[in-house]
């Protein structure tokens, strides 16, 4: 098993913030989770290359259903701990990696900002 370093890029004196999103779940047979994802999920967010490994920290929250499939799409709502870049990262029409490690389980797109500090 080899060793996965990464670095979570946050601020923690700074407030959060919520953003909506469209969370596109890659099927089990792309190389996805094998199981449905809950509200509550905490991956990494990669807005960098594939190979990158600094991630920001987000909680997404899925408003009127209790989980995804792989394979599924919904709009979700995220909670990042703000950190640096974030807010020049987060652009409307933006889209990310979501990772579990270095596994890439999905990906995101902003639709708008709720929250901003």
């Amino acid at each position: 098993m080899n060793a996965f370093g990464f670095v979570d890029k946050t601020s923690r004196n700074e407030p959060p913030i919520r953003v909506r999103a469209l969370l596109s779940f890659l099927s089990t047979e792309e190389g996805g989770r094998q199981t449905p994802a809950f509200s509550r999920y905490r991956p990494n967010h990669n807005f960098g290359e594939a190979s990158g490994r600094e991630f920001y920290i987000g909680q997404i929250t899925f408003a009127e259903i209790e989980s995804i499939l792989p394979g599924e799409s919904k709009e979700v709502d995220i909670e990042f701990i703000n950190g640096p870049g974030l807010m020049d990262a987060l652009q409307s029409g933006r889209s990310w990696r979501i990772q579990e490690g270095p596994k890439l389980v999905a990906t995101a797109t902003l639709i708008e900002i709720l929250e901003r500090p």
